[in-house]
């Protein structure tokens, strides 16, 4: 269970896998040991995250799971027949030793390895739940998504779902076709957390399922990715979890009485919507459309007319509902349509007001709501010196109007610091310096005037 306590967004528990269901049909894995599998992604080959997710996603199913494990591509390089049935109806304890024994090599015979299972199916007369995880395409020639529809067509009596895991933008066409023939659902995973949440998913919604809660979701009238729990009322803890990817979410609870929380993964901004008090059925589909509509704040802060590098918080009332950092360009928040405020504080500056107030954001569906915030600064340049050579002091700037301490900082003894620049508010400041090191025992006070855009300097010589 050590990665499921890594994955908040994961739920490792679910009625649909229970150790009460007897003789469940068997999940049998397609495993990619093509060469591509030794590409890393953040460091780690993806063998090596494949095989240990894929264990700990097996070792979460109920002990009376029976799987089965079909590797292709880990005896001969470039050989598309090199596809090996390595474990038939075995307990899930023989899955790790397998995934342990192979090293990826080959190509990625697809359609043939699907071939070859459809066809032990066939003979033992066995429905099943096929799990294909593949890191490429077909690159053998084959057409899996024809060979899944004509077998199911045929009346072989399984589901397939396929992982994609660390595919590029284009490459999943063909895996999505062959999945929606196959009765399942495709998953997109480019790391080691979106893989598990895809196995687990697919390991959840198996042959023996009916699916009873349909769930689809927008944002302004587009298909939107959304993280979807199911709740029994009045508790914390959830006992099914979907992923809508862009197509919907499909899946199965026990009959009863649910709160769904919908969440989207594609902005954190907005909030997760609750579908109280839904009824599911064993002999229905429950359908459920969920529609986040937003507008797009979208904040510049100006220092000087120039971009500004800045912490932005969005409030609704006390609330904050949207927080960026705008690093000197215009920076985009999506929230429902409402009326806002933000909390606007300017980085790298120093002075009597750095932290700024903006009322009346208006924001509507679908629309941007451009905010340019400006606010002006002046720098302040102080270096202490002793003839040619650079002496290191202290320097400490105040409020002439409070007395409130701004700024302070050392000049060192290096032309990179000294003197040292401090970007500042507009206003007067009384400076004081102490000398330190080989020169110390020097200090004095001395008066500013910061004017927006400007630079004042003060080189200060001590004996």
């Amino acid at each position: 269970m050590a990665l499921c306590a890594a994955l908040p967004m994961l739920v490792c528990n679910t009625f649909a896998q229970s150790d009460e269901e007897s003789d469940p049909s068997p999940i049998v894995f397609i495993y990619d040991s093509s060469g591509s599998m030794w590409g890393q992604i953040d460091g780690t080959a993806k063998v090596e995250i494949a095989r240990d997710v894929m264990a700990t996603t097996v070792d979460n199913l109920p002990a009376s799971q029976k799987v089965g494990l079909v590797a292709y591509g880990h005896r001969t390089e470039g050989d598309c027949d090199d596809v090996e049935t390595l474990l038939v109806n075995s307990d899930t304890s023989a899955i790790t030793p397998a995934l342990e024994s192979i090293r990826p090599l080959g190509k990625t015979p697809l359609a043939w390895s699907a071939t070859r299972v459809i066809e032990q199916l066939q003979e033992d007369q066995q429905k099943a739940t096929v799990i294909l995880l593949t890191d490429g395409v077909e690159s053998c020639g084959g057409n899996l998504c024809e060979v899944v529809q004509n077998a199911r067509e045929s009346g072989v009596d399984f589901v397939m779902h396929i992982v994609g895991f660390g595919l590029q933008p284009g490459e999943t066409d063909a895996l999505v076709c062959a999945a929606e023939a196959g009765g399942g659902r495709y998953f997109d995973a480019d790391s080691a957390e979106e893989l598990a949440a895809g196995l687990y998913e697919a390991t959840a919604q198996t042959v023996d399922l009916a699916v009873n809660v349909s769930l689809s979701a927008t944002l302004n009238g587009a298909p939107l990715d959304t993280y979807i729990q199911a709740y029994p009322p009045g508790t914390s803890k959830a006992v099914q979890a979907a992923r809508s990817y862009h197509k919907g979410a499909e899946f199965y609870v026990p009959p009863g009485t649910y709160d769904l929380k919908v969440s989207a993964l594609e902005n954190t901004d907005l909030k997760p919507i609750w579908l109280r008090g839904i009824e599911v059925r064993e002999d229905a589909v429950s359908e459920q459309v969920v529609s986040f509509d937003a507008g797009t704040v979208r904040f510049n802060v100006l220092n000087n007319g120039e971009g500004w590098d800045s912490i932005v918080k969005l409030r609704d009332g006390d609330d904050i509902v949207a927080q960026v950092r705008t690093y000197g360009r215009p920076t985009d928040m999506q929230v429902p349509p409402g009326e806002y405020s933000a909390t606007v504080q300017a980085l790298a500056v120093q002075g009597m007001t750095t932290v700024f107030e903006v009322d009346g954001i208006a924001v509507t569906a679908a629309d941007i709501t451009e905010v340019n915030h400006p606010f002006e600064t002046g720098i302040a340049m102080v270096g202490i010196s002793t003839g040619d050579e650079l002496v290191d002091a202290t320097v400490n700037f105040h409020d002439k109007a409070s007395g409130k301490g701004i700024a302070g900082a050392r000049t060192y003894t290096s032309a990179s610091s000294n003197p040292r620049k401090f970007v500042l508010t507009p206003g007067t400041y009384n400076v004081k310096y102490v000398t330190l090191g080989v020169h110390k025992g020097h200090n004095g006070a001395f008066e500013m005037t910061v004017l927006p855009g400007e630079t004042v300097q003060e080189l200060i010589q001590v004996p």
